[in-house]
């Protein structure tokens, strides 16, 4: 069913910068490092370039008020943003191989959280981000999106730079039906189409159990050979235990499974790929040696 070649995505940044001992904590978590530990930021994105990855994320995922407060968030978020853009496209440049860099759009109000999407404020949060970024990328990811209006609003204000715009969604892990779902509760078979619709060439899962993964695969290809469009799907699940429905998001460090080593995660990657999966990579507690297994393997 692979008919695309693969391409390798890196890892989970936050554990991957504590792991090295850059600062840490709640609630600025990943964007930290941007100010304090930059030499960290750059470390880490050169593992997952050495373990094999050709797709690099910018370190911005927590440049949102969530995270860093309002009134910082005003007064440095285009700074921060711009921050994460170069640290990740100085570790492209200097690999050996073609890195990519990816411009990672969060969900700009808390991971998981669908209801507390405010439309009105999206382009006061997102514009910023955009603007830091946009000299450094190769592509835009919004990624761990748990809506459909989450990712209409964003691509609605992307710059018309043509570069390849990328949605990554997060599931729901505890299936109620058979059926895969958003986090919202939306149909993914809804959100395929909607991805579609907006002419998105790159549609992946995130931020997810590995679990849930191979039947979100399948019902987006389904979706897609409907519409007689070519999408391409990919991949990167997190090594969490399951997500309760009121769960924050980033709330603690979380405990990983331990049945989610490199070959444990290398199973769960061979069935994606077998499924039609041309683009992975890991989440949240992912790590370099997880990225070098799927190379090495895949």
């Amino acid at each position: 069913m692979h008919d695309k070649p693969l391409v390798i995505l890196d890892g989970g940044m936050g554990r991957e910068l504590q792991r090295r001992g850059a600062p840490f904590r709640q609630p600025e978590w990943s964007a930290l490092a941007l100010t304090e530990a930059p030499e960290a930021v750059i470390a880490a994105h050169t593992a997952f370039i050495e373990a094999g990855a050709q797709v690099i994320t910018s370190n911005s995922y927590a440049v949102v008020p969530f995270h860093i407060g309002e009134e910082r968030f005003a007064a440095e978020g285009l700074s921060l943003a711009d921050t994460a853009g170069r640290l990740a496209r100085s570790a492209a440049d200097a690999s050996a191989h073609k890195v990519r860099v990816a411009g990672s759009l969060p969900p700009l109000f808390g991971s998981y959280r669908p209801d507390l999407f405010q439309p009105q404020r999206v382009s006061e949060i997102l514009t910023p981000l955009l603007q830091g970024l946009a000299p450094h990328v190769d592509l835009w990811l919004a990624e761990t999106q748990s809506s459909i209006a989450e990712v209409r609003a964003t691509h609605a204000l992307l710059p018309q730079d043509g570069k390849p715009f990328w949605v990554s969604f997060t599931l729901q892990d505890d299936g109620v039906d058979d059926v895969p779902r958003l986090r919202s509760g939306e149909a993914l078979s809804e959100a395929a189409e909607a991805t579609a619709s907006l002419g998105v060439q790159h549609l992946l899962f995130n931020c997810s159990q590995p679990e849930v993964i191979g039947a979100a695969i399948d019902v987006a290809r389904e979706t897609f050979a409907r519409l007689g469009v070519d999408v391409t799907l990919g991949a990167y699940a997190n090594a969490f235990p399951p997500q309760p429905k009121d769960a924050k998001a980033n709330d603690g460090l979380d405990e990983l499974r331990e049945d989610l080593d490199p070959p444990g995660y290398l199973v769960w990657a061979k069935d994606w790929r077998q499924r039609g999966a041309s683009m992975l990579g890991g989440c949240c507690g992912i790590g370099p040696e997880h990225i070098a297994e799927l190379k090495r393997q895949l």
